[in-house]
Protein backbone atom coordinates (compact mmCIF):
# COMPACT_ATOMS: atom_id res chain seq x y z
CA UNK A 1 0.00 0.00 0.00
CA UNK A 2 1.43 3.11 -1.21
CA UNK A 3 2.27 6.42 1.50
CA UNK A 4 -0.83 8.78 0.87
CA UNK A 5 -0.27 12.62 0.62
CA UNK A 6 -3.21 14.62 0.96
CA UNK A 7 -3.17 17.78 -1.12
CA UNK A 8 -5.16 21.11 -0.45
CA UNK A 9 -6.01 24.45 -2.96
CA UNK A 10 -3.61 25.64 -0.24
CA UNK A 11 -0.79 23.42 -0.34
CA UNK A 12 2.78 24.44 -1.64
CA UNK A 13 3.43 22.63 -4.95
CA UNK A 14 6.96 22.89 -4.28
CA UNK A 15 6.81 21.46 -0.70
CA UNK A 16 4.54 18.96 -1.89
CA UNK A 17 6.85 18.13 -4.79
CA UNK A 18 9.71 17.55 -1.63
CA UNK A 19 7.56 14.99 -0.01
CA UNK A 20 6.47 13.05 -3.32
CA UNK A 21 10.33 12.92 -4.54
CA UNK A 22 11.56 11.73 -0.79
CA UNK A 23 8.72 8.63 -0.86
CA UNK A 24 9.60 7.99 -4.08
CA UNK A 25 13.26 7.49 -3.53
CA UNK A 26 12.75 5.65 -0.14
CA UNK A 27 9.54 3.41 -1.69
CA UNK A 28 9.43 3.86 -5.03
CA UNK A 29 5.81 4.61 -5.39
CA UNK A 30 3.55 7.67 -3.69
CA UNK A 31 -0.21 8.42 -4.04
CA UNK A 32 -1.46 11.99 -3.60
CA UNK A 33 -5.32 12.77 -2.72
CA UNK A 34 -7.17 15.76 -3.92
CA UNK A 35 -10.62 17.26 -3.54
CA UNK A 36 -11.40 20.07 -5.65
CA UNK A 37 -10.55 21.84 -8.45
CA UNK A 38 -7.44 23.96 -6.56
CA UNK A 39 -6.71 21.03 -5.30
CA UNK A 40 -5.66 18.97 -8.15
CA UNK A 41 -4.18 22.32 -9.66
CA UNK A 42 -1.78 21.98 -6.77
CA UNK A 43 -1.13 18.44 -6.91
CA UNK A 44 -0.28 18.56 -10.72
CA UNK A 45 2.10 21.23 -9.91
CA UNK A 46 3.78 19.21 -7.50
CA UNK A 47 4.21 15.76 -9.66
CA UNK A 48 5.33 18.10 -12.95
CA UNK A 49 8.04 19.78 -10.10
CA UNK A 50 8.86 16.41 -8.28
CA UNK A 51 10.48 15.35 -11.91
CA UNK A 52 12.62 17.46 -12.01
CA UNK A 53 13.60 16.25 -8.38
CA UNK A 54 13.88 12.92 -9.17
CA UNK A 55 15.75 13.09 -12.47
CA UNK A 56 19.05 13.94 -11.59
CA UNK A 57 18.79 10.50 -9.47
CA UNK A 58 17.89 9.06 -13.25
CA UNK A 59 14.46 8.55 -11.88
CA UNK A 60 11.77 9.01 -14.82
CA UNK A 61 7.93 9.61 -13.27
CA UNK A 62 4.60 7.95 -14.18
CA UNK A 63 1.46 8.87 -12.86
CA UNK A 64 -1.98 7.00 -13.35
CA UNK A 65 -4.89 8.81 -12.00
CA UNK A 66 -7.98 7.88 -10.78
CA UNK A 67 -11.09 8.30 -8.74
CA UNK A 68 -11.40 7.49 -5.01
CA UNK A 69 -13.96 7.93 -2.02
CA UNK A 70 -13.04 9.94 0.93
CA UNK A 71 -14.26 10.89 4.13
CA UNK A 72 -14.16 14.70 5.19
CA UNK A 73 -16.02 15.85 8.31
CA UNK A 74 -18.39 12.49 8.29
CA UNK A 75 -19.21 12.85 4.92
CA UNK A 76 -18.48 11.04 1.90
CA UNK A 77 -16.51 13.24 -0.90
CA UNK A 78 -15.33 12.16 -4.16
CA UNK A 79 -11.16 12.95 -4.71
CA UNK A 80 -8.78 12.34 -7.53
CA UNK A 81 -5.96 10.08 -6.63
CA UNK A 82 -2.76 9.99 -8.16
CA UNK A 83 -0.46 7.36 -8.36
CA UNK A 84 2.98 8.23 -8.73
CA UNK A 85 5.58 5.75 -9.47
CA UNK A 86 9.07 5.17 -10.70
CA UNK A 87 8.86 3.95 -14.49
CA UNK A 88 10.80 1.00 -15.78
CA UNK A 89 13.92 1.69 -17.48
CA UNK A 90 13.51 -0.17 -21.23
Amino acid sequence: MPEVLKVSADSKPKAVAGAVAAVLREKGVVELQAVGAGAVNQAVKAIAISRGFVAPNGIDLITIPAFTKVEIDGEERTAIKFLVEARNPR
